[in-house]
């Protein structure tokens, strides 16, 4: 279906309806069970659930403390000292001290996984960087580094001596490298390429790019439209490096946040060039950008269907098979399309979302 474009009340309407139709089996089918899935099962691999990234100023106590009260909560928080916070230094040190309070001393029952708390620190050429690292990383709690500005390969070779050099106790820390201007996307190969000499655990790992369009916009004089298209090369680019070195790539703010239905068309947009999730700028984008970014439905069905049929063809030693389509003629089903269905399923099942058996 498509998002309702006309107000807030229509929007929110179609976006809970979008939601109910994302999670319904369709009709004349039935529970997907293991009989089925056997080809999947030969390749299987937890999917994570990365599709929303919310940013929370650490300058202000009500916001962090509001983050766990969240009645839609997001798959990864990111606790942020660097936009959201005054340049002062004064500003700089104080959301950093409440940052580091905060992540302390939270309540037991609200203790989240490392996986799903980040910190965006400030940038490796401020003078706030180094002790953002070092006091945040005295928090077991934090399992995501967001670095902002990342041009090279040689920055993260940087923020990876100083993840050596400052982090107590070694364990996987996942980095996100923000891209952010024309030289960054000029060397998307090389940092996507990059990894520690240190190691996962002693130096980190990246494990995604995130594409933040204000500042490419600011850099390069891109003139920003509700169509976007005049960042399609540029997000494509991110994508197609991320892929190529096996990360996942975020897309870009929403910063209408008052319109539901811009942002489900954003959404829609994002996930089909190859995104794997976006990041929100407030709470009330979290359920939109979770619904959006996991398969439809229809798109459940399908590879349930491609994997049945699949097994049945190569049973009968036969690599291929014609699918139905919708209002007639036959698609035909090979291994990149099984390698899709798979991903598919993968998703849904992560997603708890229900998947049906076919005939």
């Amino acid at each position: 279906m498509r998002w309702s474009m006309t107000s807030l009340g229509r929007g929110f309407i179609a976006r809970r309806e979008t939601l109910t139709q994302r999670r319904t089996v369709l009709p004349g089918t039935k529970l997907f069970t293991h009989a089925y899935i056997r080809l999947l099962s030969t390749s299987s691999r937890q999917v994570p659930l990365r599709r929303s990234y919310l940013y929370v100023p650490a300058s202000s106590d009500r916001m962090l403390a509001k983050s766990l009260m969240l009645p839609s909560p997001p798959d990864v928080f990111i606790y942020d000292l660097e936009d959201s916070v005054p340049p002062s230094v004064h500003d700089k040190v104080n959301a950093r001290q409440r940052l580091c309070h905060f992540l302390k001393y939270v309540p037991s029952d609200k203790v989240l996984p490392p996986e799903r708390v980040a910190v965006r620190v400030n940038d490796v050429n401020t003078p706030f960087f180094e002790n953002d690292l070092s006091e945040v990383l005295e928090s077991t709690s934090v399992g995501i580094l967001v670095l902002p500005k990342i041009n090279s390969a040689q920055d993260l070779h940087y923020v990876s001596r100083m993840i050596h050099r400052s982090c107590a106790s070694p364990r996987p820390l996942r980095i996100i490298a923000s891209i952010e201007s024309a030289r960054s996307v000029w060397n998307l190969r090389e940092i996507a390429e990059w990894k520690s000499q240190f190691g996962a655990e002693l130096g980190g790992e990246l494990g995604a790019f995130l594409f933040a369009a204000e500042d490419y916009c600011a850099d390069t004089s891109v003139v920003r439209t509700t169509s976007r298209q005049e960042l399609l090369y540029v997000r494509s680019q991110i994508v197609i490096a991320a892929k190529a070195s096996r990360l996942e790539a975020i897309d870009m703010v929403c910063v209408n946040y008052k319109d539901p239905g811009y942002l489900g068309d954003e959404c829609e947009d994002g996930r089909r060039l190859g995104f794997s999730g976006k990041q929100v700028i407030h709470p009330t984008q979290v359920e939109i950008v979770n619904a959006t970014f996991v398969p439809t439905a229809e798109e459940i069905l399908r590879a349930a269907k491609i994997l049945h049929r699949m097994n049945k063809a190569y049973a009968s030693e036969k690599g291929a098979f014609g699918l139905e389509m919708d209002g007639g003629g036959k698609e035909m089903i090979d291994a990149p399309m099984l390698k899709q269905a798979e991903n598919t399923i993968r998703l849904a099942q992560a997603a708890r979302l229900e998947v049906p058996e076919v005939p």
